[in-house]
């Protein structure tokens, strides 16, 4: 480990070109879990190369809100935005049949950001960390074992002491390791347009209707992001599931578009072993939670501050503790959203008596937001109580 290692670099084809053939840290992937990664790693003195098969700057379709907690691990990071970046919002709001319940983030508010711009923020808050970029550069494979691995690359091997696979969920990482069969893969169908319109309230809004969700985050003064999310490709179609949102529809009536609409697969994705040897996995390479609880940022960078202890602790064992701990709220949130969107009898329900009380609406959104797990037993128990009742 160094505490404050030079490299030298030369550029080609407008891609920056590590000299050296060995570092501390080799990270495979160079998205938003990656870059956590590489910088969380930097913090601890480590010397860091990322390498990814794209450049930057990279786009996915994603709901791109980031609640207050997602903020304050960026923050530790050290990634900041440029003035203007983004729309912030107060809270989240549930819409159903033409009814509605809001609560307001217990501390702080999100911000809704288009991706490639937080990709460039992690991108130049790595630069200036002194992460080192293989763009445009596949990995063809790994060797890992004993106190050293190396990185397979087109012409040329690269030792690394830990090797880091933030390379999404389809990773090859975690192939090359051996872990893919202790995974539980539970599938959803997503596609994502951008509209040019005012956002018309400053919260997100989740909006329900059959067995199809549209999640609605502000992202600038005159744009707002939609996603449209089902189990299966035919509910999961932007048309189908907007036809059954009246009050979505009417809203974006006459709107442009102000991107072409992407699709993705989430996946509800649980590991029993995210380490083995000098290799960890990171982000949704490692598992990750629907993407309607607007989780996977947030658990992927504390993910990567958590590996950056184990890794200068010299355990990744420590590591796949942190790792499961970090995972359960979540979980536990991802499956409660999937469960409300299977059942839209029960949902009618719940979100009936939220609208009775928010304040039972207000405690769950406490717990999404990371304040602890008792406003959730408080306000499951409450709410078991007046569904009982009603």
């Amino acid at each position: 480990m160094e505490n404050a290692p030079q490299h030298e670099q030369s550029t080609k084809g407008g891609r920056v070109v590590a000299s050296q053939e060995s570092t501390d840290v080799f990270v495979v992937g160079g998205g938003p879990a990656g870059l956590a990664a590489a910088i969380a790693a930097r913090q601890k003195g480590f010397s860091v190369i990322v390498a990814d098969g794209s450049e930057p700057f990279i786009d996915k379709s994603c709901g791109e809100g980031m609640m207050p907690e997602t903020l304050a691990v960026l923050e530790r990071l050290g990634v900041k935005f440029a003035r203007g970046a983004g729309k912030s919002f107060r809270g989240v709001t549930f819409v159903q049949d033409g009814s509605q319940v809001s609560a307001d983030f217990p501390c702080g508010q999100g911000i809704g950001l288009r991706r490639p711009l937080l990709h460039e923020a992690l991108v130049a808050r790595s630069v200036a960390c002194g992460v080192q970029f293989l763009w445009k550069t596949p990995i063809s494979g790994i060797i890992s074992g004993g106190d050293t691995g190396s990185v397979q690359l087109p012409g040329r091997n690269i030792r690394a002491r830990w090797i880091v696979g933030a390379d999404g969920q389809g990773s090859r990482v975690r192939r090359w390791i051996g872990l893919v069969s202790s995974a539980h893969v539970g599938q959803r169908y997503a596609s994502r347009r951008h509209y040019r319109v005012k956002p018309w309230s400053n919260y997100m809004e989740i909006h329900w209707a059959g067995k199809a969700q549209a999640y609605v985050t502000p992202i600038a003064d005159e744009e707002i992001c939609v996603v449209a999310m089902a189990e299966t490709p035919a509910h999961g179609l932007f048309e189908t599931a907007l036809n059954q949102m009246p009050a979505l529809r009417e809203r974006l009536f006459g709107a442009s578009l102000g991107s072409r609409e992407r699709g993705a697969v989430t996946a509800m994705r649980t590991l029993r072993c995210v380490q083995k040897n000098n290799v960890a996995l990171l982000g949704d390479a490692s598992g990750g939670v629907d993407a309607i609880t607007g989780e996977g940022l947030r658990l992927a960078f504390r993910q990567a501050l958590s590996l950056a202890d184990a890794m200068a602790a010299n355990d990744l064992t420590q590591y796949q503790r942190a790792h499961g701990k970090l995972a359960r709220r979540p979980r536990l949130m991802g499956n409660l959203m999937l469960w409300l969107g299977r059942n839209p009898r029960v949902r009618a329900r719940v979100l009936r008596a939220m609208y009775d009380n928010p304040e039972l609406f207000a405690r769950l959104l406490a717990t999404h937001a990371g304040d602890g797990t008792a406003h959730l037993v408080s306000a499951g128990a409450q709410l078991g109580l007046r569904l009982l009742a009603s």
